[in-house]
């Protein structure tokens, strides 16, 4: 079996790609406000946000447990509003060697569809798939759409 692998998954919404956009790669620090029983907050270690090389604190829960997550921003592409996150630390780093989160938003009519890409690798064949991250990153893509739709 191959311990490295890619998840990926599409998911339409009505909110406009250049807000979303701006969330992931500006302003990661308000998901905690937008969806504070999945994250519980995103704070800024190193660096300016919305900047390459940035490096992210997070906390969130998965599976009704607190998780955290250290993470670089090792790019932030205004042109394809495309934002790439490299784990550096955390508890997945007890499963997974090495794990990146790839988030682009394509303006779509008066929406967007937001692609959400995984890439990881895990330390052993016992290792789940992160099935349930994407599942986390989904639920927080809904609570976003939600609260700039309504915003």
């Amino acid at each position: 079996m191959a311990l490295a692998g890619k998840l990926e998954k599409d998911i339409e919404i009505k909110a406009p790609a250049d807000k979303f956009y701006e969330i992931f790669s500006c302003k990661p620090h308000h998901i905690s406000n937008v969806c504070p029983e999945r994250i519980q907050g995103v704070q800024l270690h190193e660096g300016d946000w919305g900047a390459t090389d940035a490096v992210v604190h997070w906390n969130y829960v998965l599976d009704g447990k607190e998780h955290t997550a250290k993470e670089i921003v090792e790019l932030i592409d205004d042109e394809k509003k495309l934002v790439i996150y490299k784990l550096i630390e955390g508890d997945l780093m007890k499963e997974y060697k090495s794990f990146k989160f790839i988030v682009q938003v394509v303006p779509k009519g008066e929406g967007s569809l937001v692609k959400w890409i995984m890439e990881y690798e895990k330390l052993s064949d016992d290792i789940a798939h992160p099935e349930k991250m994407m599942e986390l990153a989904t639920n927080v893509t809904r609570d976003i759409e939600e609260h700039l739709v309504s915003a």
